[in-house]
């Protein structure tokens, strides 16, 4: 799964490392432990351009009656079956950007936290959706992250892990032409298990109230609380 991850690049970084045509947001907060509901970039097609822009991580979808249920995740091997994701499957995909990913080791191991990211330093490119909806006069904008079986250095510490794209994939994903649910399918490819890498981390990851560069120094075994 994915349940925190970190986004410290800049806003000028990111639109020219995805090669964007417009920006269409504000510069967030560098943000070491993004929860949910945290503000996040995304990278998706309007009208031909490739946009960054921001929304609000836990899709909420377009028929709920309020924000209270929220979606971090949705399973690649089944989203576009899945009658709440099927349409933005089809037609409503971005790139959510991070410098890596937390996970944690199960209860019975100890729930030991590790911090994975690549290991040439570019940052990841998760498979996301988008779903907008009326808020009153406002609209509200929110996203997930596409998960799948883990691989590679992944695989000790957890049964999932976030889809994260190479370039190769980036402007077919954001093709909003492409719907046909096998088509898409076939442009999920997650990054070769070789440029995984993963440490264990503090604890101090636990809390959002916990935010810093810190949170991903490697830590020995008598050191993780």
């Amino acid at each position: 799964m994915c349940g925190r991850f970190s986004l410290t690049g800049d806003l000028d970084f990111y639109a020219g490392y995805f090669g964007v045509d417009d920006v269409a947001t504000e510069p967030l907060p560098k943000n070491w432990n993004v929860a949910p509901t945290d503000p996040v970039y995304v990278i998706l097609e309007r009208r031909g351009k490739r946009i960054l822009a921001s929304m609000r991580w836990g899709l909420v979808p377009h028929w709920a009656k309020d924000t209270n249920t929220i979606h971090i995740n949705a399973r690649s091997e089944t989203v576009d079956r899945a009658p709440t994701f099927r349409d933005a499957f089809a037609r409503r995909r971005c790139l959510i950007p991070a410098d890596g990913v937390y996970e944690w080791e199960p209860p019975e191991r100890g729930r030991t936290p590790h911090w994975v990211y690549r290991a040439d330093g570019r940052p990841m490119a998760f498979a996301g959706l988008w779903n907008a909806r009326r808020d009153g006069e406002e609209w509200d904008r929110s996203c997930l992250v596409l998960t799948a079986e883990a691989q590679g250095p992944i695989a000790s510490i957890h049964h999932r892990m976030p889809v994260s794209l190479e370039e190769s994939a980036w402007e077919l994903w954001l093709d909003r032409s492409l719907i046909e649910p096998a088509a898409v399918r076939s442009v999920i490819r997650p990054i070769a298990e070789d440029l995984i890498m993963e440490h264990p981390v503090s604890r101090r990851v636990n809390s959002v109230r916990n935010n810093g560069p810190d949170l991903q120094v490697p830590a020995e075994p008598d050191t993780l609380f």
